[in-house]
Formats: C-alpha cells, sequence, structure tokens
C-alpha cells in the first residue's frame, strides 16, 4: 500500500510514542485500533497493545494497560499518553479520507525484527458476527501466538466458533504497509538500566510499597504535557481495553 508523506510522518510518531512508553526492552509489539464509524455521532473505537519483553528465556506478552501497575507508573498520566496515541491513530484515518482512499475500520501495528508493518482491515465492524471482546480473543490468537490449549472454556469456543466461521466466509481482503525500524537509542519513560525485569517489578510490588511511592513522584515532569488531547474516552477495565467515543 503506496502512503503519503503526511501518513509516513504520523507512522513515525506513533512508533516513537510506542517505544517510549514500554519501560523495558522488548522483542516485539503488536497493537490493534479500530475508527467505527456511527451516523450523525462522533466515531467510537478502541485499542489495546502488547509486547514481548527481551530475554534469553521465552517469556509471554505483557498487555500494555498492564504497565502502570507493574512498574508504578501513574496510570493517569500514563492514560494521557495512550490517548495521544489513538488519535494519531484517528489522524491517520482522517488523512485517508481526506485523500479520497479506501477507508479502513481497524488497523493492526506491528514492530519486530527492525521492520514496522501495519496491516488496514476493511471489515464492517457494526455488522460483526464477533462483539468487541470476542474480536480481542481472536485478534491475541492470530497475531500472539496464543495456544489454544492454554485458554480458558469460554475463550477456546470463540476460537472455535471463529475457525467455523471462516470456513464458511471469506474476509475482506487487507492492505499493508511496511517500512524499516532503524536500531538508534529511543528516549523511554525510564531509563532502561534502572527499569526492573516484569518479574522483578511484581516482586518488589509486594515487598516495598513505601518504595513504590516513592518512585511513583519521580516518574513524571511537572509541567503539563501540551500535546495531549484532553480524554472524552470512556473507560472499561474488562479485559484491560479501553473505549473511546470521540
Amino acid at each position: 500500500m503506496i502512503s503519503l508523506p503526511e501518513e509516513k510522518i504520523l507512522y513515525s510518531e506513533i512508533q516513537k510514542k510506542l517505544f517510549y512508553i514500554i519501560p523495558e526492552k522488548w522483542e516485539s509489539i503488536f497493537l490493534y485500533a479500530s475508527v467505527i464509524d456511527v451516523p450523525k455521532q462522533k466515531p467510537i473505537g478502541e485499542m489495546y497493545f502488547y509486547y514481548l519483553p527481551k530475554g534469553i528465556i521465552k517469556k509471554k506478552y505483557v498487555n500494555g494497560y498492564e504497565i502502570p501497575s507493574i512498574f508504578n507508573i501513574d496510570e493517569e498520566q500514563y492514560s494521557k499518553l495512550i490517548t495521544d496515541i489513538y488519535n494519531l491513530i484517528k489522524a491517520l484515518r482522517e488523512n485517508v479520507i481526506k485523500a479520497k482512499k479506501k477507508v479502513w475500520s481497524n488497523i493492526t501495528i506491528s514492530i519486530e525484527n527492525f521492520q514496522f508493518k501495519i496491516e488496514f482491515n476493511y471489515e464492517d465492524l457494526k455488522k460483526s458476527e464477533f462483539d468487541s471482546y470476542e474480536r480481542h480473543v481472536i485478534w491475541r490468537y492470530n497475531h500472539l501466538d496464543e495456544n489454544i490449549e492454554t485458554l480458558s472454556k469460554k475463550d477456546k469456543k470463540i476460537i472455535e466458533n471463529y475457525n467455523q466461521y471462516l470456513q464458511l466466509h471469506t474476509l475482506p481482503k487487507s492492505n499493508y504497509y511496511i517500512e524499516g525500524v532503524y536500531k538508534q537509542p529511543v528516549k523511554n519513560i525510564i531509563d532502561f538500566e534502572k527499569t526492573l525485569t516484569v518479574e522483578e517489578a511484581i516482586a518488589q510490588s509486594k515487598t516495598d510499597t513505601q518504595s513504590k511511592e516513592k518512585n511513583k513522584k519521580g516518574l513524571f515532569k511537572k509541567n503539563k504535557i501540551d500535546d495531549i488531547i484532553e480524554e472524552e474516552e470512556e473507560r472499561t477495565y474488562n479485559n484491560q481495553i479501553l473505549n473511546w467515543k470521540k
């Protein structure tokens, strides 16, 4: 898929902000975001992302919305940073509309092996056979290499229904954009050298409450973040998905 210069600038900003909000070294990042048009209303949508920590021993993907609790980062400030990423994704879609190109309903962004990839999908989510929770389970199964045998009974049934659906239906064809990501130092929400691994952070959170409170105060500058657009989203903590109505 050919992208305009304005879109490439947005791609770069999305990458930088994703790199910034992940507080440890990682192998890969996967992000899902949707923007659904509603007649006579503002678009609605949702976004979630996961990253695979870097390490010799194979680790599990970390839900991005669990970062504040794991690494003791101020949740309100972190939520604003995530909202900023979603606003960039909305701007990316608005740019597609202005260019009179085919408008996507949802995207999957992956960053791994020094490659930045976006999958543009065009399914009508308002008429989807699957609800928001089911789509999240299916997305994790497709992109995070989740073993169906390790899923709960409920989630396993969702995947089984999805596979049966694929036997009878053809999904709309996706478009892709791919570019290289060069290895270079990137500013991070916490210095890597000062950051605990997920396991260490969880262990410390259980034994050192006072230290956690002290660290929390020093993670963000007192100055307000000028480029954050005020949030109007409605939050749901079910499955750690943030929903937007903007």
